[in-house]
Parts: C-alpha cells; sequence; structure tokens
C-alpha cells in the first residue's frame, strides 16, 4: 500500500476528504491543507481523475530523520528508486524544511539529486543518466528533522481541467469553483445561476457535478507515462468514471456584463463538453431575478483590491443586494467575497460563513437562504 498526499487550498481539506473517502481509499484523514490517504497504484489513476478539489496527488515513497547531509544523503540513496524510475527518466528535485536543522533548500536538492543519481547509476551499471525520458517531480519535505521522499504523480495542477486556454481577469480556480458549488449543495435538480460569471468555470463545474462527471477526463498525468502506472489503470479509471455519469435535463445559467467574458465562457464550456447543459448571456448582475419558487446562487463577484475601485464594488454589492432579497424565499445564495465589511454593503447578514482562500487571498464564502433539506 502507498500513502498519498492531497494538498488543497485551505477550507477545503474536509471536501476533499469525503471525496476520497468515497473513492474507497483507506485510512483517509484531514491535516491543514493537505489530506492523506492510503491506497495501491491503480488508486493513484483513480484520484488524479475523480478528485475535484485537491490541487494534486503526491505519492509517499520514504520517510526518515536527517539532521546532516550525510544522513540526508544516505536515507534518499537506501530508497528502491529503480522500482519507480527507468534509466532515462527526468527526475527534477523540489521541496522545502521548516523547523529543521538542515533549512537550506538548494543544498537540500542538491543532495538528494546526488542520492537519486548514485542510487540509479549504481543499480544500473552507468556513469552517467542522460534523462532524457518522461518526467519524474521528486518532491521531498523536511519538516522538524524528519525527510519525507516523494513523487508528483498530477503533473501540472488538478484544477487544470482542459477546457479553460484563456480566461477573463482575477479567474476563479476550476478547484474551489467546484468547491464553492458543493458547499451550496447543488445537486442537479435546482435551477443554477452565477450572475458574475466571467468566462464560466463555477456553471461549468456545477454542469460536471450534476452530470456526475470525472473532472479528470479531458487531460493527461504525469503518471501516465510511468512504467509503474500501467495503461490498464488509467483506461479502468476513466472506464469507471464514464459508468457513473447521468444523462438528464439541467437548467444551469451563467450572466456577465462583459461580451467578451461571455463568449470566452462558451467556448470553455464546449472545450468541457458540457455546452448543451450551460447557457451564458449579456447580463447584468444588478438587475438579476427569477419567478422559480427555488434555486441556487453561486457566484465570485468582483473584488475592491483586483478589479474595481471599493467604493465601486461596494455599490456593485449593495444593488445585488437588493436584487437578492426580492427572490422567491425558496432560493440559496453562495457569494465568494473578500470584501472586510460584505455584509454591510450587501444589506443582509449571512446565514452561514465558510473561510476560503482564493489563491492567496482570504476569502469569506457568505451563504444566505434556508440551508437544510433541499
Amino acid at each position: 500500500m502507498i500513502t498519498y498526499v492531497i494538498p488543497c487550498l485551505l477550507g477545503l481539506e474536509k471536501l476533499v476528504a469525503d471525496e476520497v473517502k468515497r473513492l474507497g481509499l483507506s485510512d483517509v484523514h484531514a491535516e491543514n491543507g493537505r489530506v492523506l490517504c492510503r491506497g495501491t497504484w491503480s488508486d493513484c489513476a483513480r484520484l488524479n481523475v475523480n478528485l475535484r478539489c485537491g490541487a494534486r496527488v503526491i505519492a509517499v515513497l520514504a520517510q526518515f530523520p536527517a539532521c546532516s547531509f550525510e544522513e540526508l544523503f544516505q536515507g534518499t540513496k537506501s530508497v528502491a528508486w529503480e522500482e519507480y524510475l527507468p534509466l532515462d527518466a527526468a527526475f527534477p528535485v523540489k521541496g522545502y524544511s521548516i523547523n529543521s536543522q538542515l533549512f537550506s533548500v538548494p543544498a537540500c536538492q542538491s543532495i538528494i539529486k546526488k542520492a537519486v543519481s548514485a542510487k540509479l547509476g549504481q543499480v544500473y551499471g552507468v556513469e552517467w543518466l542522460p534523462e532524457t525520458g518522461s518526467r519524474y517531480q521528486i518532491q521531498f519535505s523536511i519538516m522538524k528533522d524528519t525527510v519525507s521522499l516523494c513523487l508528483d504523480t498530477s503533473g501540472s495542477g488538478l484544477y487544470k481541467r482542459g477546457y479553460r486556454a484563456v480566461g477573463v481577469e482575477a479567474p476563479l480556480r476550476e478547484t474551489l469553483a467546484a468547491a464553492m458549488v458543493l458547499l451550496s449543495g447543488y445537486k442537479g435538480l435546482d435551477p443554477f445561476c452565477d450572475p458574475f460569471c466571467g468566462s464560466g468555470t463555477i456553471c461549468i463545474e456545477a454542469a460536471l457535478i450534476a452530470k456526475n462527471r470525472a473532472p479528470g477526463l479531458n487531460r493527461t498525468f504525469a503518471a501516465q507515462k510511468w512504467k509503474v502506472l500501467p495503461s490498464e489503470h488509467w483506461m479502468t479509471a476513466v472506464e469507471e468514471a464514464l459508468d457513473k455519469e447521468f444523462d438528464r435535463t439541467y437548467d444551469i445559467w451563467g450572466g456577465d456584463i462583459d461580451p467578451r467574458a461571455i463568449d470566452i465562457a462558451r467556448s470553455n464550456a464546449e472545450k468541457a463538453e458540457v455546452e448543451d447543459t450551460v447557457r451564458f448571456e449579456v447580463y447584468d448582475a444588478r438587475r438579476f431575478y427569477s419567478t422559480e419558487p427555488y434555486g441556487r446562487v453561486v457566484t465570485n463577484p468582483p473584488y475592491g483590491e483586483r478589479l474595481m475601485e471599493k467604493q465601486e464594488v461596494s455599490k456593485l454589492y449593495g444593488a445585488f443586494g437588493h436584487a437578492v432579497r426580492l427572490l422567491p424565499e425558496g432560493w440559496k445564495v453562495s457569494i465568494l467575497s473578500s470584501h472586510t465589511e460584505f455584509e454591510e454593503v450587501f444589506g443582509a447578514k449571512a446565514k452561514k460563513k465558510r473561510k476560503l482562500y482564493n489563491g492567496m487571498l482570504k476569502c469569506d464564502l457568505f451563504m444566505y437562504g434556508k440551508y437544510g433539506k433541499k
């Protein structure tokens, strides 16, 4: 069995842990900014294909104490690298050190690189390694003098679903967008709206969730080229994911005042293969209204720090707050904002608040409506 580490944005740990448990992995537990679990190599493929909110999937190969460069070298060299890396493997090294005697990250990188090279050279009987083959990103962490050596199986971060080639200003990462949809409780049954849709990320993630479509079907992963993970594992993971998809009719709508953003959103929906599920139109969020008795709004309006002056944002929030209060009672609204006085300018106290991070920007998810059964 292999230990996997799944980093995630702060605030999303429980969501990621729940995803991992649904995939059937064992020993799942959440820590600050990451989730740990145990599984097989075939589970590596399933995690990469299916995770919506995790940042990447990292396989832990070894852990050992090290207070000197010699201990770091010998501990690294003792790992059976030949079981993972072929003769021509490209193996860059990166990592970090916290509260440890070995505090120089560049020096640790160099020592680990030399140790892995020495081990592979010894096993394969060569003095020089070409590093012309597939990429095996080695990651290390040294925390309180304990070294962890890992392989990044994902390559590009899992937020890269393969559908957003271009975007608009201040894009929202797909992993956070999916988390916002999940936290809203959306299951594909209610009308779903994003009146500040930008390049369409929230609506597209809502469509993927409604259809139960795995987010990793339209991209590749670093470990797909590894011999330790045969193609059969990836084919099985994809087939399992496709078998779980739903085929229903959904009401998912996105609006934005910027015509260019709407064009990009429609293009992204086509790339994600949900263009038949999501509607986009040029729309002023200040006029938002629906006659439907119930529905969900999940949105990420502009922040004063990033796109507009704070005074303009406050006026926009106030007008949107007025529109939201005119919605039928059955609507539930989730709004991500970093505005420190959001509730005051919006005109209503949130029923729930959840701290999240949009990149390095600390935000709150303000949730309005009767969150419960539906």
